[in-house]
């Protein structure tokens, strides 16, 4: 009885454990903001964004994050600005590496699925991100 309960529950832990090279498949797409917690323990939430993410990454876990601003015809408006992304699997996280002409950081993706994104930054401040739908108006 003991070694059934024992085997059990590794299938279970196993089951249940996350592989972050499995939310690569996830990051590429348009994202907005639903809310941000602060490492102090505060959090705003976003009801309406002006702005959303784009990320795009190639087969050799390389891309860019640009901003995007939606128009109501489907179009997006962006600016010239784009930051250099690279991702590595590390420690058994999914780290992304931003690089602009201006600084270098890293996140580290907590979670990353269909509709949603998690991303700590070096400031201990959690993104909870939904994935971005557009409302096209005729």
């Amino acid at each position: 009885m003991k070694n059934t309960l024992k085997i059990l529950l590794i299938i279970i832990v196993s089951s249940c454990s996350k592989n972050s090279e499995d939310y690569i498949q996830n990051i590429d797409g348009y994202w907005e903001i639903e809310s941000v917690t602060l490492s102090n323990g505060t959090k705003k939430e976003y009801k309406v964004n002006q702005t959303i993410d784009y990320i795009s990454v190639g087969d050799s876990l390389k891309g860019f994050r640009k901003k995007m601003k939606p128009r109501f015809d489907g179009k997006y408006e962006t600016s010239k600005d784009t930051e250099v992304l690279q991702l590595k699997i590390e420690n058994d996280s999914l780290n992304l590496y931003y690089s602009t002409n201006f600084s270098n950081w890293k996140e580290t993706v907590l979670m990353a699925n269909k509709s949603q994104l998690k991303i700590v930054n070096q400031n201990n401040d959690v993104y909870l991100y939904k994935r971005f739908t557009p409302i096209i108006v005729d």
